[in-house]
């Protein structure tokens, strides 16, 4: 029989990318009952692993804890993530992925912006190992026209007030030879979902 202090633990399983911003929001807000086990943020370059990796988290843990949480939107895994979930009997995030729920899902998508590219804080501190290198741009520049070609503009939305990471995002849509925008989205629904549990 699972103690009463486990009962009333939630545990995370979270995508890698969101780490930083999910134990910032912890702090701040006192989210002592919650704990948090993060897969591999590059997952997110083989979304078809997401679901088993996230299967394999919730049975390895579901005893120890009252309840468990996903903290992934789909993120590429066309439905079969939320399928999971719900057989599992967990929650998750809504949303296709966390560029919407960091701006908020209906802001997100009545703004309808196919040739925008995004980036979040994770993003902007990671661009060369999660972009710039798995794409062989570091290799072979001549492929940013036919793989960037079609996008317009980079849009990079902030979780943080950083000059840093303004820069350096800003620098990302120039080697990308794309406009740049700065949005800043604070957590966003990432923060709500959490405060909700």
């Amino acid at each position: 029989m699972m103690s009463s202090e486990k009962q009333n633990r939630i545990l995370l399983i979270a995508c890698g990318a969101l780490a930083r911003e999910i134990m910032a929001l912890k702090k701040a807000n006192g989210w002592d009952h919650m704990d948090l086990q993060c897969l591999p943020a590059n997952l997110h370059l083989w979304p078809d692993r997401i679901t088993g990796a996230v299967e394999a988290a919730v049975i390895e843990n579901r005893d120890a804890y009252g309840g468990i949480f996903v903290v992934y939107a789909d993120c590429g895994t066309g439905g079969t993530l939320k399928a999971k979930c719900a057989e599992l009997g967990v929650e998750m995030v809504a949303g296709p992925h966390c560029y919407s729920f960091y701006e908020g899902n209906e802001a997100f998508a009545a703004r309808d912006e196919c040739t925008a590219f995004y980036l979040t804080d994770f993003l902007v501190r990671q661009f060369d190992g999660f972009v710039w290198k798995p794409m062989g741009f570091d290799r072979h520049p001549e492929l940013i026209p036919m793989m960037f070609g079609n996008y317009e503009k980079l849009v990079y939305q902030a979780q943080t007030e950083d000059p840093a990471l303004d820069a350096k995002a800003e620098d990302c849509a120039r080697r990308l030879g794309l406009k740049y925008e700065r949005r800043f989205t604070g957590y966003g629904g990432l923060k709500s979902t959490l405060a909700a549990l």
